[in-house]
């Protein structure tokens, strides 16, 4: 691929391109063929759609062919019924037929003379005397019934090393004439018998699945785990759940994109009885695993629904027929042990056909002899509403619309059945996930908040996974995703997380810090880096001359919420001085719950004894206790400096003396305070006993 934009899958163009450039060469090659892909909008079939157009479609089939026929198939789709799937299958010929007479009209204008290749003679009379030397003996020996697939492979082995025996060594041309007509005998016993006698190797109906046997969480320490077994094939399905780290980032044509489901295939040489190295994925992984994927993710629930990341791994134990098909069905299995709501449990089946002139078998759940010397491998996974992904490769011409028909509509009973067997042992996903998976907590924060949280270089969020173990993930919106398999390192995180952006509510209470005095008030820090300010006059509820009277710096300070302006946040602590006194003047005795940072309430310690709260009536005669101070009652007089440093009183009067108080110049008397306490200026308050009027 040359060049690329980035709204149209180049994959059809390239199977084109391949086509254009064998039929314009002189190899032999008996197309053209022509592919296209079809989706459907709104009940419309559409050719070739974009990926825009992909997003909205219930269908994504290719369709390969020649002018005659079709070649290959491979769909996706959102549960289609099988008439939607033939429709669009005939739809999409249609246009390859386009394709190929366009490609025609090319090679007869500048396309090469094709070379001449003489086929080898088939030796009629060599075919025939080995047929009756051994033909009754293999044909014994390839019936899987009577012999399991491992005896009738060793049985098969032995009879053609017999064979071999009888010819020299050093003769390879004879040793090579006689593999390949054993081979040759091999296959048409296996079609003889199926078209002629309607047998099958193991002597099943055409339309009859194997036995089934299913187990689901068959692993204690995995998330989800299934094992699913059809005949000789089995393969066992594990499921790790992840979070958004654990998704696998892409870059293709479209740009850059993240996958949030993962499904890999393993086929170890063992499953089939053989030794090798175990190295990459090869095509038969691939495939398969593509395969799966795509039958599965259609069910799959909403990242908003559901965000965890999914992997399956399916390992195949044994294998004698459709490890994929068994792959999508313990794939299904395995998520719904591992907790994943799926929309419905998805089953797979691999149908096959053997085809003789106008004679034909479809043949249900094949087995490895019917998938390699049949003419078709057509393998449907889907629910009881519909296909969720379809694969077929076909080997010979002549496949018509009705065959089709039939096949489709003889796999649909086999997936059925085989969900039936599902539904018996789970049939949903389980209500509760495995403790060794991850738990997911979410928490909105403001968008301008989103730096605080990450830091200078991503300082602040590793220092939180290193605290807490957890993993966090913030998306652009402000929402937090906080996953764990741990709840305490988990509520450790989001604690920190509010504390870090949390933002002041009107009308909320909070436990603040004094972090800075001023003549006009009180800076009091109420959330992690956030200050807010307690004016003078909300101090307390009678008047004060000076903050520092009542606060110092480092103080802890119940104060409430009463706007917020911008970057500015107003307090006050006389609201809460009155709130205490309402609820103590009720005559409960109890103290009002103390807000957290967070403001959740919590209870406070019971006041016991005598106390009034500061500022709601007259204390003993002992010194006035200070609520927000540590280190006991506060000074007389209200301040820790010595007596005379700083008159009391201002403009409109204080809080006066008790006896020997009053008011100064004119205006009423001050209230009493204690002895040596001072009066207001120029308009006196209130006296105490002896003030009076001066």
């Amino acid at each position: 691929m040359l060049s690329a934009d980035t709204n149209n899958d180049p994959d059809v163009l390239g199977i084109n391109g391949a086509s254009a450039a064998l039929t314009l060469s002189d190899i032999p090659f008996l197309g053209p063929l022509g592919a296209v892909r079809v989706g459907q909008i709104g009940g419309q079939f559409i050719i070739n759609p974009t990926y825009d157009e992909m997003r909205e479609s219930l269908l994504n089939i290719m369709v390969v062919g020649t002018s005659d026929g079709i070649v290959m198939i491979e769909s996706g789709a959102k549960e289609v019924s099988e008439e939607v799937v033939l429709d669009a299958i005939e739809f999409g010929h249609t246009e390859v037929k386009k394709i190929c007479a366009a490609l025609n009209e090319l090679r007869s204008k500048v396309g090469k003379k094709k070379r001449e290749v003489t086929p080898p003679e088939f030796d009629q009379k060599y075919y025939d005397q080995l047929k009756k030397k051994v033909g009754a003996d293999l044909s014994d020996r390839l019936d899987t019934k009577k012999h399991p697939k491992a005896e009738s492979h060793t049985l098969v082995k032995e009879l053609k090393k017999k064979l071999q025996a009888d010819i020299p060594e050093d003769d390879e041309e004879a040793q090579a004439k006689l593999k390949h007509y054993f081979e040759v005998l091999r296959e048409r016993i296996f079609r003889e018998e199926v078209i002629e006698k309607k047998h099958r190797p193991d002597s099943r109906a055409f339309d009859e699945v194997r036995e089934i046997w299913i187990e689901a969480g068959i692993l204690p320490r995995t998330h989800g785990s299934a094992i699913f077994t059809r005949g000789e094939t089995q393969a066992l399905v594990t499921t790790t759940l992840g979070t958004s780290d654990d998704m696998q980032r892409l870059e293709g044509f479209e740009g850059e994109a993240k996958k949030r489901f993962m499904l890999h295939y393993n086929f170890p040489p063992f499953s089939v009885g053989e030794v090798a190295f175990l190295r990459g994925a090869g095509r038969r992984e691939i495939g398969h695993g593509a395969l799966a994927e795509r039958a599965v993710s259609a069910v799959l629930p909403t990242e908003e629904a559901w965000p965890y990341a999914m992997r399956v791994v399916s390992d195949i134990l044994e294998s004698n027929g459709s490890s994929s098909m068994a792959t999508v069905c313990g794939a299904s299995l395995s998520l719904m042990d591992a907790g994943v709501p799926l929309k419905a449990p998805v089953a797979g089946v691999a149908m096959g056909l053997v085809k003789e002139g106008e004679q034909y078998a479809i043949l249900t759940d094949i087995a490895g002899a019917e998938d390699h010397y049949g003419d078709m491998d057509f393998k449907v996974a889907g629910t009881k509403d519909g296909i969720t992904a379809l694969q077929m490769d076909i080997k010979v011409a002549g496949i018509t619309s009705q065959i089709m028909r039939e096949a489709l509509a003889q796999a649909k009973r086999g997936r059925l059945h085989i969900l039936g067997k599902m539904e018996e042992v789970i049939t949903t996903g389980r209500e509760k996930i495995s403790d060794f998976a991850p738990r997911f907590y979410t928490v909105q924060i403001p968008v301008d908040k989103i730096r605080d949280l990450i830091g200078p270089g991503g300082k602040m969020i590793r220092s939180i996974v290193e605290q807490t173990g957890v993993k966090i993930d913030v998306e652009d919106s402000g929402l937090v995703k906080v996953a764990s398999s741990d709840q305490a390192s988990a509520a450790k995180a989001l604690q920190i997380i509010g504390d870090l952006t949390a933002t002041a509510e009107v009308g909320k209470t909070y436990l603040g810090k004094v972090t800075r005095l001023a003549d006009f008030g009180a800076f009091v820090e109420i959330i992690p880096g956030t200050d807010g300010l307690l004016h003078i006059s909300e101090v307390a509820e009678h008047r004060i001359a000076d903050v520092r009277d009542e606060l110092k710096e480092g103080d802890q300070v119940l104060v409430k919420v009463l706007a917020v302006e911008g970057n500015r946040i107003r307090l006050s602590r006389k609201a809460i001085l009155k709130e205490q006194r309402a609820k103590m003047g009720g005559g409960d005795g109890a103290a009002p719950a103390e807000p957290s940072g967070e403001g959740e309430a919590v209870p406070a310690p019971a006041l016991t004894g005598s106390m009034v709260i500061e500022g709601g009536g007259d204390f003993p005669d002992e010194a006035e206790p200070n609520f927000n101070r540590e280190g006991g009652p506060a000074p007389v007089g209200g301040s820790d400096r010595p007596h005379g440093d700083r008159p009391h009183g201002g403009d409109r009067g204080g809080r006066g003396g008790r006896p020997g108080g009053g008011g100064r110049d004119r205006g009423r008397g001050g209230r009493g305070g204690r002895p040596g306490g001072g009066g207001g200026r120029d308009r006196g308050g209130r006296g105490g006993p002896g003030g009076g009027r001066h």
